[in-house]
């Protein structure tokens, strides 16, 4: 039998700023995911920031999965990282510098 899989956007065409997040995700059923964060506009003030996936027991409180990734620095690149053992909720987050912009196309991609 074939593994079930799955792909999500979970952000399209948005521009993150400071404090910036995903929506959340529930995919408990996976056993893995893949995330690819692909910049739709040249990034603004982004060398040497990274994007961390965090988990959630209930989609509300966060925690720091501690799986980390670099942001894209240039138009169309794609940062991405893999997590296992994730529980039910995922999302992708970052905490930009003043004046730091990034316009962001985020995909899980998830196998049972």
């Amino acid at each position: 039998m074939l593994p079930l899989s799955a792909t999500a956007v979970i952000a399209r065409n948005e521009v993150w700023t400071y404090h910036s997040a995903t929506e959340p995700y529930e995919c408990g059923w996976a056993k893995e995911a893949i995330v690819f964060l692909r910049a739709l506009k040249m990034p603004v003030g982004v060398q040497g920031c990274d994007a961390r996936i965090e988990i959630s027991p209930d989609g509300m409180k966060w925690l720091d999965s501690g799986k980390k990734f670099k942001l894209p620095e240039g138009i169309d690149e794609i940062g991405w990282e893999t997590i296992q053992n994730f529980g039910n909720w995922l999302r992708v987050a970052v905490d930009l510098p003043e004046g730091a912009s990034i316009c962001v196309l985020v995909s899980l991609h998830l196998k049972a």
